[in-house]
C-alpha cells in the first residue's frame, strides 16, 4: 500500500493531502499571496495529524498546472525539494483533471468540463470522461477565449458538469452544462488521481519535472545543474 503526499498551490487555493494506510488526510485554505508561508506548515500538520513521517512517503504528487504561473512554480518547487530530500519519485497531476475529480467526488460526475479563469479574457479548458477507473481527456487542454469554447468542445449532453472558476467568470460558455459547485482544485482529489497513477507506474524523476502553462511565453527553469 503506497503512501503519497499531494501538494497544490496552482490557484488561489493552497491545499495538501496525504494518502496513508488507505485513508486520506487533507487541508485546504484560500491564500492568494501567502502560499510560500502556508504550504510547508500545512505539510507538517498533515503528516503529524496522520502519524506519518516524510521518510515513509513513496512519492510526492503535485499540481502540474495550468493555473497561476507563480502558484504552479511554488507548488512544484516545494514538492521537488521534499522529494529530493527523501529520494522519492514525483507524480504530476493536471489541475484541470483535479477539478474533474472534485466534481466526481461531490456529484458523482463522470463527464466534466473544467475551466479555470486564465485572466486576459481567456480560460484554461479541458474535457474529461471517467472510464475504466481513470480520467480520459476528450479534448486536449488549452487556453481559449470564452466564445471559442462552444466550438472546441467535441460533444456535450445533460450528463456533463462544469468545474472551476472559468464558469464563475463566464457562466454562459455552454448550454446544457450542469454546475458542480467545484470552483478550486483540492489536494484530496489530486491525491486520488496520484494513487491511480502510482499503480500504473506513471511517475517522474525529480529532475525531469515540468509544469503545464499552456501559454507559450512562459518559460520554466529546471533544478540548478540539471
Amino acid at each position: 500500500m503506497s503512501t503519497i503526499l499531494a501538494i497544490d498551490t496552482s490557484t488561489e487555493a493552497c491545499s495538501v493531502a496525504l494518502f496513508y494506510q488507505n485513508e486520506i488526510t487533507h487541508d485546504f485554505i484560500i491564500s492568494e499571496r501567502d502560499h510560500t508561508k502556508k504550504i510547508l506548515p500545512m505539510v507538517d500538520n498533515i503528516l503529524h495529524q496522520a502519524g506519518c513521517s516524510l521518510s515513509q512517503l513513496d512519492a510526492i504528487a503535485f499540481a502540474q498546472g495550468p493555473g497561476s504561473f507563480t502558484g504552479v512554480r511554488i507548488g512544484i518547487g516545494v514538492a521537488q525539494g521534499l522529494a529530493l530530500g527523501i529520494d522519492v519519485p514525483m507524480i504530476a497531476v493536471s489541475t484541470l483533471q483535479t477539478l474533474a475529480q472534485g466534481a466526481y467526488r461531490t456529484k458523482y460526475a463522470t463527464k466534466v468540463i473544467p475551466a479555470i479563469d486564465a485572466r486576459m479574457g481567456e480560460v484554461y479548458l479541458g474535457q474529461y470522461h471517467y472510464q475504466d477507473q481513470q480520467w480520459q481527456a476528450i479534448t486536449p487542454e488549452c487556453v481559449i477565449k470564452p466564445e471559442g469554447v462552444v466550438t472546441k468542445i467535441k460533444s456535450i449532453d445533460n450528463e456533463d458538469y462544469s468545474a472551476g472558476t472559468g464558469w464563475q467568470t463566464y457562466p454562459n460558455m455552454l448550454a446544457m452544462i450542469k454546475p458542480s459547485e467545484v470552483l478550486l482544485p483540492e489536494a484530496q482529489d489530486l491525491v486520488v488521481i496520484a494513487q491511480q497513477k502510482w499503480l500504473r507506474k506513471e511517475v517522474v524523476k525529480v529532475e525531469d519535472v515540468e509544469p503545464t502553462y499552456l501559454r507559450n511565453e512562459v518559460t520554466w527553469q529546471k533544478l540548478p545543474g540539471r
